[in-house]
């Protein structure tokens, strides 16, 4: 990897997160899933941020994102770019800390996603056909208007916040020795990774992307962010081409294996968490299930983060009726 230098990040800012966050934010269980630690042979906990409120982690760092705010900042409002989950945790933490929100998705975001974060009160304008043209936008918004662009994942703060999880996690199921983390930006990932690595440097951490956006596995082999090839994938939350300038550097040298998986591993994925855990979850919030079912992490005790529910519930539908499972492999019906 070309030699970055590492912005001033460490375990103090996500503890300093946590604290801010000591309200308005859920706890999220992490329980043992008997019948997943059957089929895969091994103990697995599922981390359920998919309870959060607005249905996914990314409250954290929008919630600590906006505390962090000056009050003349908090005046002129924020915007991001958004592919959806983001945008509905600025939505609903702007309403409850008064602060305006305005939101770019790109133009084929989910219409869940899109009305869950009108109704939340914040303005939406649809731009581009991915989060690269939605993000372009969104810096000229905010340079026209004052606002404050709150970056879904390149982000200080957004990444100290997402990586309370990692807190909660080591707390929650001291046992493990892997995480599982989705990665898209690498937001997620580079505070988990943080967290784990200092407090638990024995726990492996491995990051799962979609084969159709894999833009971590870019980065590596370029030494530093590059656009990877996009492909339409079922974790629609994890279609970024290019990866965190900041979020590469930081979760780079603390990542101890990136695996992709296809899409027929992603829905076999969705179809189990719906049949043996119940939950209704979107491809990316299956991904890092996704793989170990695949057989690409080795594992004796997994925590695997179930990142978001927000997926469209006709879509949810079809993958569910036509993925069954049989034995240990994937039939399409």
């Amino acid at each position: 990897m070309k030699n970055q230098s590492a912005p001033a990040f460490g375990l103090a800012d996500v503890e300093a997160a946590r604290r801010r966050l000591a309200t308005g934010l859920r706890r999220t269980p992490c329980a043992l899933s008997p019948a997943l630690s059957e089929i895969m042979g091994a103990k697995i906990w599922l981390k359920r941020d998919d309870l959060q409120r607005t249905g996914s982690f990314k409250e954290r760092g929008a919630r600590h994102a906006l505390l962090c705010l000056g009050e003349a900042e908090r005046s002129r409002g924020v915007i991001a770019a958004s592919a959806g989950n983001h945008a509905l945790g600025l939505a609903y933490h702007g309403a409850q800390l008064g602060v305006r929100v305005t939101v770019v998705m790109p133009t084929g975001a989910p219409a869940v996603k899109i009305n869950r974060c009108r109704g939340l009160g914040a303005d939406v304008v649809l731009h581009g056909e991915n989060f690269e043209a939605a993000q372009t936008h969104a810096q000229f918004l905010a340079a026209e208007s004052g606002a404050t662009l709150v970056h879904p994942f390149d982000d200080l703060n957004v990444i100290a916040g997402q990586g309370t999880m990692a807190l909660e996690i080591l707390e929650q199921a001291p046992e493990l020795d892997t995480l599982v983390v989705p990665v898209g930006g690498g937001g997620l990932l580079a505070g988990v990774a943080t967290v784990v690595k200092a407090l638990r440097p024995d726990v492996r951490v491995v990051a799962v992307e979609p084969a159709h956006a894999a833009g971590f596995v870019a980065a590596y082999l370029h030494g530093g962010p590059a656009a990877a090839l996009l492909a339409p994938t079922l974790a629609d939350g994890l279609a970024v081409a290019r990866v965190g300038a900041a979020t590469f550097t930081i979760a780079a040298p603390l990542v101890d294996d990136v695996v992709t998986v296809s899409e027929a591993e992603i829905a076999w994925a969705v179809a189990l968490l719906a049949r043996q855990a119940g939950a209704v979850v979107e491809g990316a919030g299956a991904a890092a299930l996704a793989a170990v079912l695949a057989g690409k992490v080795a594992t004796r005790a997994a925590v695997l983060a179930v990142t978001g529910r927000n997926i469209d519930a006709r879509v949810h539908t079809e993958i569910v009726a036509r993925t069954t499972v049989a034995g240990d492999g994937l039939v399409a019906a």
